[in-house]
């Protein structure tokens, strides 16, 4: 008996040193999508593939390339079953996709390239999308564009102006501007008013501007955006004249490419600023209107086509006004401009928020571009 207490003594010591081998990890290969500018000439632009750890052994994934608005052959060329290797310990890894450019206006098209199977991991993210953004409008080529990617404003093209929109840029507006109630989420700049107290003003809101960061004279704007609306909700697309801080108000030019006042959410405004021949302030603008709903609903295109001729106005690119800026008067329309977004509440237009105004509001801008002439 004595003998056999030690032999299961001991088995029962040998089994505890034992320790258990790690399951082995096994990787996930993902593929990520890009969005990029659809060039007027075929090039090169490399898809990222990673590793989610690293492996002791090679790893191959095969993809794909599949048509989604843009075609192969006609805007890039096909992928079949192309095997993209890992070598052992690396976790990136490259692969070309040759596309074919042309000069035609057209709407941003995409396809995607998925990974049909792996040899030696697991499949992560499965498909990415390749965005071709349209860089040509009816004989122009893009100069400038923001997408609003990444999680932040890019500070080499936009400012912040802060203050009280009373105060600080006339209207009798109610809002305090700040850099908190803008957000970049998802590839949309979102800004955010909101009724909340803040340095003596009942609402906060965002005002952005280019100016000496991003300024043009001539040529085409688009603007993809869905607005806010509600009693008192203004929000705006506009461009000032450069020259603002040496001439002032409105003898530096005023274009309002797209005002919205909220009580009438299914309208929106295209008006032009400028000083007359005596100094005062002048004006001319019009306004279109959706068959249904109201810009709230989805995103629209806001566009403007401006040379030294004329501004035209267009909504999803049909034209609903017009000026002609040849005279001499208008001479404020011949010099750089930049761009402004905000979101104002309150003010002399628009009136004031009332218990039927709702917040917070959101003006959701998913890009800005703009062309100009070959």
């Amino acid at each position: 008996m004595r003998m056999l207490f030690y032999l299961m003594l001991a088995l029962t010591l040998t089994n505890c040193s034992k320790t258990e081998e790690p399951t082995p990890v096994i990787p996930s290969v993902s593929i990520e999508g890009i969005s990029v500018d659809e060039g007027n000439s075929d090039r090169v632009v490399y898809i990222r593939l990673q590793l989610s750890a690293a492996s002791s052994s090679p790893v191959t994934a095969y993809i794909k390339s599949y048509d989604g608005s843009a075609k192969a052959n006609e805007d890039y060329l096909p992928i079949e079953e192309t095997p993209v290797v890992f070598a052992p310990g690396v976790l990136v890894n490259e692969f070309k996709v040759n596309l074919l450019g042309d000069e035609d206006a057209e709407q941003d098209e995409d396809f995607y390239i998925r990974i049909e199977s792996v040899d030696g991991a697991k499949i992560g993210t499965a498909q990415a999308t390749i965005f071709l953004l349209n860089d040509d409008a009816g004989g122009f080529s893009m100069i400038w564009h923001d997408e609003f990617d990444g999680d932040i404003l890019d500070p080499n093209f936009w400012n912040f102006e802060i203050g009280t929109g009373g105060n600080g840029w006339g209207n009798n507006e109610s809002q305090y501007y700040r850099t908190d109630n803008t957000l970049v989420i998802n590839g949309n700049l979102i800004i955010e008013a909101r009724k909340e107290n803040y340095m003596g003003s009942q609402y906060t809101s965002s005002r952005l501007t280019t100016k000496n960061k991003f300024e043009f004279k001539y040529g085409r704007v688009d603007i993809r955006a869905k607005l806010p609306f509600g009693q008192g909700i203004w929000p705006a697309l506009w461009m000032l004249g450069s020259n603002i801080s040496s001439v002032g108000w409105p003898a530096c030019g005023e274009t309002d490419i797209m005002e919205m006042i909220g009580h009438q959410p299914g309208t929106v405004y295209g008006t032009a600023h400028w000083s007359d021949a005596g100094g005062q302030h002048a004006q001319y603008g019009s306004n279109t209107s959706l068959s249904s709903g109201i810009f709230n609903d989805d995103f629209h295109i806001f566009s403007i086509i401006w040379d030294d001729k004329k501004i035209q106005w267009l909504l999803d690119d049909q034209p609903y006004n017009s000026l002609d800026i040849t005279p001499d008067g208008l001479s404020e329309f011949h010099q750089d401009f930049f761009f402004i977004f905000n979101v104002a509440v309150g003010g002399n237009w628009p009136g004031y928020p009332n218990l039927s105004t709702t917040f917070p509001q959101q003006m959701v801008v998913d890009y800005i571009r703009v062309f100009q002439g070959f």
